[in-house]
């Protein structure tokens, strides 16, 4: 490979720790994999959105590098280093020397390690995702609320230079790229009160900024956030929606829908977004039209058609619905909810609401921790459905769709829930999972690290209680839970045209 002025300098950093075992580039920067140390070149380079073009200037962004991604993976960065000309004519690190380069210094984590290539591997697992999602929200919980960045003037901003970038590399055709930006500038109009509300109300934050599964790792057994985007506060200084978006946007470009769906729910289960759900379309599409651009600068016209073509299927609207799923413990109700949700709206599916997670928030514990019987007590219950409602109204109300998970063996919890949905006019549906005891039985005893506490002996006192008539979907829960989720997707497409035609009559 040419690197032009700055070959010496990769091949002295490829002489590095053993050598190099292989050589990254990209846009911006040529990373150098060693044997247990990864040397890190910024290019110089200089673009409207960034300068690298001098070593001062580039030693200056290594810091910064260093120091910023020290909050998402403290352990794997060991700082900047400079690149220096000693008298003798050699280069060396942090020698008596001129500087002529700087590099970022990390250690090396194995290459099957990175997201991107654990999807691809289909090794990605469930807890892997929501550990992610609750480590993106702590990294947001800490990180310090900016009034002066942010709300619909910096998205007006960004959304231009976007524009100009996709023009100038070709990302696609001057038609739908001209498509693409108008629709992306009707859906900003549309919600540029929202974003100043949310600017206003602190969500606006220094964040990570390239959240794509290329930048995270699993480190030591955990997911690790790495390579933050560094050379410019303003572009990282943003709606923290805008900054999970593209984790979420990434997820679903490869294929990896319920990942993509669970890491939604997980985070909002942690930071309570649903004021900005109306944003999410708007933003997941922008973040893949940022990736067409950065594919097609790099001449990757395959994968800049791919996030091309996402960005403009992004922007499809949400559609507000309420779909109940109840039985009794052991029918697979989450395990429904989780299959059906990604199915539900548009990407990256319906938000979950689960009476179990919510009855741990409110006890400050862990999902998976177990409760006393205590906290099963009545009046509990009756905060914890409450709660449910609400939240289920609230996100309906937003134009969300919305899957509440529960027992639902109480006629009035049934009615309550149809009340909610009708209050904010939203489709309802509601499904009862049929199961009998043995195999209900069978399955809570295969739980691992459930959120569910239920128990052998929760399954025999529930089979004691009068459900009452139960007028919902009943569906056998014996089957798979994909099969399952399917078919209540089917219903509840059907009854919502139904509902639409009936509201709509037939013009002709």
């Amino acid at each position: 490979m040419d690197f032009g002025a700055q070959d010496e300098v990769v091949r002295f950093l490829a002489s590095l720790d053993g050598g190099a075992q292989r050589i990254v580039t990209t846009h911006i920067s040529v990373v150098a994999l060693c044997g247990t140390r990864a040397y890190k070149l910024k290019k110089a380079v200089r673009f409207p959105y960034l300068d690298f073009s001098t070593p001062a200037r580039r030693l200056e962004m290594c810091e910064r590098e260093a120091a910023l991604n020290k909050r998402f993976a403290p352990e794997l960065y060991l700082g900047a280093h400079r690149v220096t000309r000693e008298t003798d004519g050699r280069l060396a690190l942090d020698g008596a020397g001129e500087t002529i380069d700087a590099v970022v210094v990390m250690r090396r984590f194995a290459d099957e390690e990175l997201f991107e290539q654990m999807a691809k591997d289909g090794r990605l697992t469930r807890e892997m995702i929501e550990t992610l999602a609750r480590r993106i929200a702590k990294t947001h919980d800490d990180a310090t609320p900016d009034y002066g960045h942010g709300g619909a003037a910096a998205m007006r901003r960004t959304l231009s230079e976007i524009a100009l970038s996709l023009r100038n590399a070709c990302a696609a055709s001057a038609e739908r790229i001209d498509e693409l930006v108008a629709r992306l500038s009707q859906a900003l109009d549309a919600q540029s009160a929202l974003l100043d509300s949310r600017k206003t109300q602190g969500k606006v934050r220094r964040c990570h900024g390239d959240l794509t599964l290329r930048n995270i790792c699993l480190f030591e057994g955990a997911p690790t956030l790495f390579d933050c985007l560094e050379f410019d506060d303003e572009i990282a200084t943003i709606d923290v929606l805008y900054d999970v978006g593209f984790l979420l946007m990434d997820l679903w470009r490869v294929g990896a829908y319920a990942f993509s769906n669970i890491a939604f729910n997980r985070y909002l289960d942690a930071r309570d977004e649903t004021d900005g759900l109306p944003l999410l379309p708007f933003f997941m599409s922008l973040r893949a039209a940022i990736r067409a651009h950065v594919e097609a600068s790099q001449q990757n016209a395959e994968r800049a058609r791919l996030y091309f073509d996402l960005a403009m299927t992004l922007l499809a609207p949400a559609k507000s619905a309420v779909i109940a799923i109840g039985g009794l413990s052991g029918s697979g109700k989450s395990s429904v909810a989780a299959a059906l949700a990604p199915c539900i709206g548009c990407p990256p599916g319906a938000r979950v609401i689960n009476s179990d997670r919510i009855r741990k928030r409110l006890f400050g514990v862990a999902p998976t921790a177990r409760l006393p019987q205590e906290a099963y007590a009545s009046t509990v219950s009756a905060r914890v459905y409450g709660e449910m409602f609400d939240a289920a109204a609230r996100t309906a109300a937003l134009g969300w769709p919305v899957i509440v998970d529960a027992v639902f063996d109480r006629s009035e919890d049934r009615e309550a829930i149809r009340a909610a949905a009708e209050r904010v006019r939203a489709p309802f549906l509601g499904v009862w999972l049929d199961l009998d005891l043995d195999r209900r039985a069978a399955r809570v005893d295969a739980r691992i690290n459930d959120v569910s506490d239920a128990t052998r002996d929760v399954l025999q006192a529930q089979m004691q209680k009068a459900t009452g008539e139960i007028e919902w979907l009943k569906i056998d829960a014996s089957k798979d839970a994909a099969k399952v989720a399917a078919e209540i997707a089917t219903t509840f497409e059907s009854s919502s045209q139904e509902a639409v035609n009936h509201v709509i009559p037939d013009a002709r």
